[in-house]
């Protein structure tokens, strides 16, 4: 009986450790842009990303920064108060989004513009990422809403 219940467990122990190992394979093999990173504007200036690399890059959206160029072509800046990345965007951007609000956006850093395939605003007025607001808070410009 004895003999049978250690066999089960050196079964349960194998079988364990090749699905760990399984996992670890899997995640050895997938693409390098699988998983995006957010950077803040300061982070992106101090050490800018490779050619191609897709990233993740939050901040305010500057004052008086927000340009609509000819047909869906958008410029404007994002900072956290440390640094202050130009941005280019095509595409339509949400409704919510507007100057001095949190915003994210997808993409690469090209040329020193941040050429983003993708931009989030905020979702109502109270709501800002939290990587954006551990951005701000990092460079001492955050400044907390009466409701938190």
């Amino acid at each position: 009986m004895k003999s049978l219940e250690k066999k089960r467990r050196i079964q349960v122990v194998v079988i364990s450790f090749l699905a760990i190992a399984g996992i670890l394979v899997a995640l050895a093999f997938l693409p390098k842009d699988a998983f995006q990173y957010f950077k803040s504007p300061s982070e992106v200036l101090a050490e800018p990303p490779r050619n191609g690399e897709v990233f993740r890059m939050g901040g305010l959206v500057a004052e008086s920064t927000l340009i609509r160029g000819e047909g869906l072509e958008v410029r404007f800046s994002v900072t956290d108060g440390g640094g202050t990345v130009p941005v280019i965007y095509v595409g339509v951007l949400p409704d919510l989004f507007k100057e001095n609000q949190g915003m994210i956006g997808t993409g690469s850093y090209v040329d020193g513009t941040f050429e983003a395939t993708e931009i989030l605003a905020k979702h109502d007025e109270e709501y800002m990422p939290k990587e954006v607001i551990d951005a701000l808070k990092e460079q001492g410009v955050y400044q907390q809403n009466e409701s938190e």
